[in-house]
């Protein structure tokens, strides 16, 4: 399993390298606009990095990230995690060289969104709308625009032109000794300093299949040549972005053609928003990790036992998937994707780690998510900093006993001797089998049989016997 300390260590080296001049203004798109998105931590971890760049260069000085510790008051943890989440926002570069000195890495900063880019991305300024809300969201778009220049018909523009202004040189002027011919390439590996416009978020169109959602196009009268490179982009950023599957997303282009038999990027995203608001109440989606981070995975690549093939599974799906396969395909709750938001934002666990939660809850609370209950385990998986599928296994398996306690309204044990039925205990499939070879028992199991149909068995004949009189 890749922890944190295989990819990076204290006294690897690292250089902070500029994709473009960094405007003052940045600042302010980074902290209003990203920040509710990427969280303070990653904000701080830009900021530092800019900070080493010398002013109006590209380059800085090579130092550890012993250094970048010390400054940022971080453990190195922390700041892997953070500059994973600037990467996959389009903040940030990463490039690494192995030599015999070890590693060193380049970290190349990358311009964030204009204003107006991050506002109509599609993508950004929904999950924003989510994160903020309306007022704020609204109270942000006033802040970063303003009145036109010009808007006021009273005023009338008598800006000079080039040619009203300078004169043409005769063309004699312009000839010029060869052997004072100016060179106007850069040196070999140098590039002008300036800045290229800033790149949007694409997710890869591989993420989604085109050709079920082309398959299913076969009858209609929409050519594919409507299918353009910048309609894949669209589609693909909606699929991911709501959650659209190329069946259900089949209606949806179909609704944004328009006279021409083109498709309308713009009435496309409308028709997407308006399908998942009808789905979720008006609702919109909020920006969560998808699935289990590579490098908190168990690097199993041919399971061997049911338990691999479980925490495989737990590592592969997203909390949501977890709860359309439990409803046998049918759409999760608002609510329950609520819970698993609070979760995942409040107490910070991974998305493995919550599909491990999830299945557990499921099973002890009749397959009902109920809030309290799961929010209880959380906070204690928190507190232990599980961040991987095997450990959060392993605790629960672990604290099995507790957790039924606080499942029962936490019982003591001197109201467990009343003469209450014992109820029959349902496990997750992984409880069968402990690391340690041992068979972890249910609550008021007499025997250690590790057959857990034998133990149900004893378990009834203990009852019938004590109901009996003994």
């Amino acid at each position: 399993m890749a922890q944190h300390w295989q990819e990076t260590l204290p006294v690897d080296q690292y250089i902070v390298a500029s994709g473009g001049l960094l405007h003052d203004y940045d600042r302010k798109v980074l902290t209003f606009l990203y920040q509710p998105l990427i969280g303070p931590a990653c904000l701080s971890l830009f900021m530092t990095l800019w900070a080493e760049l010398e002013e109006n260069r590209l380059w800085s000085e090579p130092v550890t990230h012993h250094n970048l510790m010390s400054i940022m008051d971080m453990n190195l943890k922390d700041i892997y995690h953070a500059r994973q989440k600037l990467e996959g926002m389009g903040l940030l570069k990463t490039f690494v060289k192995n030599g015999e000195d070890g590693r060193s890495f380049i970290y190349e900063l990358q311009p964030p969104l204009t204003p107006e880019q991050f506002f109509l991305d599609g993508m950004l300024n929904v999950y924003l709308y989510r994160k903020v809300g309306k007022n704020q969201f609204s109270r942000l778009k006033r802040f970063f625009s303003d009145k036109t220049i010009g808007a006021d018909p009273q005023y009338a523009e008598i800006t000079k032109a080039f040619q009203d202004v300078f004169l043409s040189v005769p063309p004699e002027a312009l000839k010029h000794n060869p052997e004072s011919a100016i060179d106007l390439k850069v040196e070999d590996g140098n590039s002008f300093i300036g800045r290229a416009e800033a790149s949007k978020i694409q997710i890869d169109s591989d993420e989604f299949n085109f050709d079920l959602l082309l398959g299913g196009l076969k009858e209609s009268l929409i050519p594919k040549k409507a299918f353009t490179s910048r309609v894949k982009e669209a589609i693909s950023n909606l699929g991911f972005l709501y959650g659209i599957d190329a069946l259900k997303m089949k209606n949806i282009v179909l609704s944004a053609v328009n006279a021409d038999n083109e498709i309308d990027i713009d009435e496309l995203r409308k028709a997407a928003r308006d399908w998942y608001q009808f789905e979720y109440q008006d609702q919109l989606p909020a920006l969560l990790d998808r699935v289990q981070p590579a490098h908190q995975k168990a690097g199993i690549a041919k399971p061997n036992t049911k338990e691999e093939e479980l925490i495989l599974y737990f590592e592969r799906i997203s909390p949501r998937q977890l709860l359309i396969d439990y409803s046998g395909g049918a759409e999760p709750s608002k609510s329950d994707l609520q819970i698993i938001e609070e979760v995942m934002f409040n107490q910070k666990l991974l998305p493995g780690v919550v599909n491990v939660l999830v299945d557990y809850v499921m099973l002890k609370t009749d397959k009902k998510l109920a809030k309290g209950y799961i929010e209880k385990i959380a906070s204690h998986w928190s507190r232990k900093k599980i961040s991987t599928v095997k450990e959060a296994m392993q605790l629960a398996k672990n604290e099995h006993r507790q957790y039924l306690e606080w499942a029962d309204g936490k019982k003591t044990p001197a109201s467990q001797g009343k003469r209450k039925p014992v109820r029959k205990e349902v496990l997750p499939d992984w409880f069968e089998k402990k690391s340690e070879g041992e068979q972890v028992q249910p609550t008021g199991a007499a025997g250690h049989d590790p057959d857990f149909e034998i133990e149900k068995k004893k378990l009834e004949e203990e009852l019938k016997k004590f109901k009996s009189g003994r």
